[in-house]
């Protein structure tokens, strides 16, 4: 986070930084303790990774890296392709070792990661709420964070039990510690600590090393058994398996020896820092203290090899201040020995936190960007020049990707086949020749737009997912689709990887929907740009048409709407990443099933709802059919967010064009002041179906989709027969 801040207040002509992160909300650690007790919310203690990377100008890939792979340079991914570096940099923390103990992942809870462990939190807390009689919490663990985490746990739950009215002796909450607690740590902490857990009735089990942990039940050295309801584990911190798997060198626990300059012993072009480095002769704790030191010398230093000038090395510091909290607005500081404890330390612990979160938030806005977009994968001089040569690059078929980086590309794809495919990409001729099944019609769409993100993969999914959505519109089933893509300008290796991500990505999508690629252009441009000409074959008495719709019937929508006005936000950094994650996730999600169930409920007429928004699509329909239509706006579902960016008047570029159709709305002036209803004409990529479905059918029809995983399907108006009034449209609030 440290380092993506520093490179967007500086960044460098012909980078490109690439942020690949399991989660888009990255919990800060030092406030956990504080989120458990119940004192910060979720949004408190996170900080928002996309915007932070939209700031950086990095890309932001949702993903977990699983591996490296040193001699390709690449970073190896649970679900998507190898993504390439020229430098990378890991900083993946630590988890507690719970692979030494039978049992442990199994029926205990890990406190790191700490993103998943929020979760599971707030579950066990209902739990608590939930369960007749008493609950035994138990803390394996006797570090700061154990003894921190034990304190909060038993103040939050007693908390909440009160406050249902209940007894707060149902609760109770134990230690356990293979040693004594807050082993690295002077006498007086110990001491002031050990008084605590006391005086908040928390048992302290010393020198019990926990060998089992079976449902319910830690299981000792010494043959002791404990009985928890709920079990947290705070162990010694661990390494990710795959550190030591991708060739770099590690210490003993499987973190990854670094030099002074934070780059590895094995590999130069691989820095790590955080917890999941060990600096080589500077030994420290794995502590957030020293996660953040690193922040500024690996910005730094990433920044002078990126530049080709010498490194710098770094020398951590051995005293520090730390700050325990103990659940109720109490924290114990101590350094070089002394301790001192007290609300008064609270607060400084809190106002640090609160500092430290507060960068994050308040970043500033930057200049405006180079007109011409920078070369990737270059930096200094040679970046500039790469940048000057970009004027005088051709057009006309002078534009194309060359044949070389084509052909390694396609070969790297392995797309599909088809029976009815006679000739395609396995052996490309000047056109592809395709069959056309006997007894069916066929049907033909083309969609292209411009990358709305920064990850090629993901946009190559949501590219095909939109380009497929007119043939699962009209019951049509896919059978071949033609690219149309558009590359960056740039180096040789970064546009075929670009390409390569692209085309990986829409490929998943052609696949599952049994679109086989046959073909296609690309060229190079100045931004990401991808689409497909789609064909698919259907029974002509089976086609799903825009109409007739027939009065009784219902409208039926299978996703929410809202991804224009908040994509627009996402481009000014007044998006939330979590909104930005759920629009995404709407995106990608496939219309095929959708489209069998509405023809299986048979549906009179169908459209998908993109360019033109709900309304647009809408007056398409009833121009077909000469019905009215009266919309409920309480059952239209919106995405997450969007009625926030309507509200803050962040609207997508096409809307001023799609809200001229608010002719079509006969109680206009009463139904304008709603601030849902500007929703209404928000322009959709890969939206839902929108269907007109027999009355009886349609509550059916509406379970049905959700079983099927649109859990958004709702009917959202019905059809009427056509009345005096000129405007056919009436929206209910």
């Amino acid at each position: 986070m440290l380092v993506l801040k520093r490179f967007g207040m500086r960044p460098i002509p012909g980078v490109r930084l690439t942020l690949i992160a399991r989660d888009i909300d990255a919990p800060y650690s030092g406030m956990l303790p504080g989120f458990v007790a119940g004192h910060y919310s979720r949004e408190q203690c996170h900080i928002d990774l996309r915007r932070l990377a939209s700031f950086a100008g990095a890309r932001l890939y949702h993903d977990e890296a699983t591996g490296l792979d040193l001699s390709a340079k690449q970073v190896l991914c649970a679900s998507r392709p190898p993504v390439r570096y020229d430098v990378v940099s890991l900083d993946i923390g630590s988890r507690p070792r719970q692979d030494d103990v039978p049992g442990a992942s199994l029926y205990a809870t890990a406190v790191k990661p700490i993103d998943r462990l929020i979760g599971r939190w707030e579950q066990l807390v209902e739990r608590v709420l939930s369960r007749e009689g008493s609950t035994r919490v138990g803390v394996v663990g006797g570090g700061a964070a154990g003894v921190e985490l034990a304190l909060a746990i038993q103040f939050r739950l007693q908390t909440e039990v009160v406050a249902a009215g209940r007894d707060p002796g149902l609760v109770t909450a134990g230690l356990v510690t293979m040693g004594e607690i807050l082993p690295t740590f002077a006498p007086d902490v110990r001491r002031i600590l050990m008084r605590i857990l006391q005086e908040r009735n928390v048992s302290v089990y010393l020198d019990r090393e926990v060998v089992a942990v079976k449902p319910g039940q830690l299981l000792c050295a010494n043959g002791a058994e404990m009985p928890f309801d709920e079990i947290l584990w705070v162990t010694q911190a661990g390494a990710a398996p795959w550190l030591r798997a991708s060739g770099l060198e590690c210490d003993h626990s499987g973190f990854v020896k670094v030099r002074d300059t934070l780059q590895t012993v094995t590999d130069s072009a691989v820095f790590a820092a955080g917890d999941v480095a060990n600096m080589v002769g500077h030994p420290r704790p794995k502590a957030g203290v020293f996660a953040v030191r690193h922040g500024k010398p690996l910005a730094d230093n990433l920044r002078r090899v990126l530049l080709g000038k010498p490194l710098r090395p770094f020398r951590p510091q051995k005293q520090f201040l730390s700050l325990i909290s103990v659940g109720n607005r109490y924290a114990i500081a101590s350094r070089w020995g002394w301790a001192i404890e007290g609300v008064a330390m609270w607060r400084l612990k809190d106002w640090i936190d609160h500092r430290f979160m507060k960068q994050f938030d308040d970043l500033p806005k930057m200049a405006e960007t180079l007109t011409v977009a920078p070369t990737p994968g270059l930096a200094g001089p040679e970046a500039l020049k790469e940048l000057s040569a970009m004027a005088s690059r051709c057009g006309g078929c002078g534009a194309k990707v060359g044949h070389t980086v084509l052909s390694r590309v396609v070969g790297r794809l392995r797309p599909g086949v088809s029976k009815d495919v006679l000739i395609g990409l396995d052996a490309p001729d000047d056109a592809a020749v395709v069959r056309v099944p006997e007894g069916k019609v066929m049907v033909h769409t083309v969609d292209f737009f411009r990358s709305m993100i920064d990850d090629p993969y993901t946009f190559g999914q949501i590219a095909a997912n939109h380009s497929l959505g007119d043939i699962f519109a009209m019951g049509a089933e896919p059978q071949t689709a033609l690219a149309i893509a558009t590359v960056p300008y740039g180096l040789e290796t970064k546009m075929e990887d670009d390409l390569f991500q692209m085309m990986s990505g829409a490929l998943r999508v052609l696949d599952g929907a049994g679109a086989a690629l046959v073909g296609g252009h690309t060229s190079e441009g100045a931004e990401l740009g991808l689409g497909f000409a789609v064909n698919g074959t259907a029974s002509e008495d089976t086609l799903l048409r825009k109409g007739p719709m027939a009065p009784g019937d219902m409208l039926v929508l299978t996703k929410p709407i809202g991804t224009g006005t908040l994509f627009a936000a996402d481009m000014r950094h007044a998006a939330k990443g979590r909104w930005i994650e759920t629009a995404l996730a709407s995106m990608l999600l496939s219309s095929r099933e959708a489209a069998r169930c509405l023809q299986r409920f048979h549906a009179t007429a169908c459209t998908d709802v993109t360019g033109f928004g709900l309304i647009g699509h809408l007056v398409e329909m009833i121009k077909q059919s000469d019905v009215d239509v009266t919309l409920d706006l309480s059952t239209i579902p919106f995405l997450d967010g969007a009625r926030d960016t309507v509200a803050a008047g962040i609207f997508s570029s096409l809307q001023p064009q799609n809200i001229r159709l608010r002719r079509a709305i006969a109680n206009l002036e009463s139904v304008s002041a709603d601030p849902r209803f500007p929703l209404l004409f928000d322009p959709q990529t890969a939206g839902g179906l929108l269907a007109a479905v027999p009355g009886d059918c349609a509550a059916a029809c509406v379970t049905e989709l959700k079983t099927l995983g649109y859990p958004a399907a709702a009917v959202i108006g019905q059809v009427s027969p056509r009345s005096e009034q000129f405007a056919p449209v009436t929206v209910l609030g």
